[in-house]
């Protein structure tokens, strides 16, 4: 078999992007994002679309200029240098990957305890949550011929169950006379909290970021990897408009606030009692599943190529599979730790941050070299710091610990990538 047969396919890329994209993001943040923006959390995602499709053009130009296992930090590299910057940003966005997976984790644990009415235990959830992350692992370990068959696999029915879902949901309330307004509320903290919003929801696309590691793996990446990101946004920004509208009309932003971590569930059960409620906990169970197998794939290959860069730590020589490794142990860790609400926000501090990072450094130092477009850099830039800036007042309002974490976490990622640029710097100089 040639090394080109063993490639990942468009659609194998696409199947791997959506596996990260559709998970916890739609599953799991539901609620938080009702809970900031009311009756308008539908908006709320397509706005988070439209924030990520933006965002999207620095990282499809230069992924389809440069492919290769570690584009971001790669394309952080060529921005900023091989020095604390770039290491610290690029350790950033790897941070935030982790962040993501471990909400697929936690995600994954709430919705299968949930016909149990065990969705809110302190020991159950991350227990299931730190299995599913080590099953995820464990195939991986096989090769990317069977990531790439078992997610193609889970894409195609979370993708129908998802629409199933949402087109019954609609169905059934339009029967019932009942429509999306029909649970309207005065919940959420108006325009601020809409904003706020924003950030959270693209939370739900960011695993598009994923398909920039795919450069080693994909076939006839310089093409592939733009289609692979815009198709995978354009398919989770329909099915996430579609899902929002029918928990709109079956039990509102009130009760998806009161339900919270496990809001597509709880808006099944008024429409379709306790079999609607089933269906949803299974699409739930192989959504989290394989975006943890897809991003698992995606992230450990980052790792990788931060650690041929010196910018990340690394095992003995004599362990395998260390990026892997690593980052699954990672993702344990925080599922262990953090609740979703905390992990989503932690994942929101961190990934906009290196966003803007990412847009200025191709603004200004990368333009010429991409052949980039300048108003979109631009654009991304100051919607990042609108919806980050409405997030953190949001949140420093209502969860200062989680905002101190997130800003004790950056300073240490700071302070280890310059204790080890120095300390390469000497090693360099010591071998002259």
């Amino acid at each position: 078999m040639s090394e080109q047969d063993t490639k990942i396919s468009l659609v194998g890329s696409v199947a791997l992007g959506t596996g990260v994209m559709i998970g916890a993001g739609i599953f799991a943040l539901v609620g938080q994002v009702a809970g900031l923006a009311g009756d308008w959390f539908p908006v709320a995602f397509i706005a988070g679309a439209a924030v990520a499709g933006v965002s999207s053009y620095a990282y499809a130009r230069y992924s389809s200029v440069n492919p290769s296992a570690g584009g971001i930090a790669m394309l952080l590299k060529d921005a900023y240098g091989p020095g604390v910057v770039a290491g610290s940003f690029s350790l950033f966005m790897y941070v935030s990957m982790v962040v993501a997976e471990s909400l697929l984790a936690r995600t994954f644990g709430t919705y299968l305890l949930r016909p149990f009415g065990l969705q809110d235990s302190v020991v159950l959830v991350p227990l299931l949550g730190i299995v599913a992350i080590a099953a995820a692992a464990a195939v991986n370990l096989v090769g990317n011929q069977l990531v790439e068959r078992s997610a193609l696999v889970t894409a195609v029915l979370k993708i129908v169950g998802i629409a199933v879902l949402a087109a019954a949901g609609l169905i059934g309330a339009a029967a019932t006379g009942a429509g999306f307004f029909s649970h309207s509320s005065d919940s959420g903290d108006g325009m601020l909290g809409v904003v706020a919003a924003v950030a959270l929801c693209v939370l739900a696309y960011k695993g598009f970021t994923t398909i920039t590691n795919q450069g080693d793996d994909l076939k006839d990446a310089k093409r592939n990897i733009a289609r692979s990101i815009t198709i995978s946004i354009a398919i989770c920004a329909v099915l996430y408009l579609l899902i929002t509208l029918s928990v709109g009309a079956s039990i509102g932003a009130s009760g998806a606030i009161d339900a919270r971590d496990y809001a597509l569930a709880e808006a099944a059960d008024p429409l379709f009692g306790a079999w609607g409620v089933g269906i949803t906990v299974a699409v739930a169970v192989i959504a989290t599943l394989s975006g943890l197998l897809a991003s698992l794939f995606s992230v450990s290959r980052l790792y990788g190529m931060l650690q041929d860069m010196k910018q990340a730590p690394a095992l003995p020589a004599r362990v395998p599979h260390q990026p892997l490794l690593i980052t699954a142990a990672a993702a344990i860790v925080l599922t262990a730790v953090f609740d979703l609400g905390r992990i989503a926000a932690l994942g929101v501090f961190l990934y906009l941050t290196m966003d803007i990072a990412v847009q200025w450094g191709v603004l200004r130092r990368l333009r010429d070299k991409i052949d980039a477009h300048r108003w979109l850099p631009i654009a991304t830039i100051v919607l990042d710091v609108a919806i980050l800036a409405a997030f953190t007042i949001s949140k420093v309002q209502s969860d200062l610990l989680t905002v101190g974490v997130a800003a004790g976490l950056a300073a240490v990622i700071f302070a280890a990538q310059a204790w080890v640029v120095t300390r390469r710097h000497r090693t360099e100089t010591s071998d002259r």
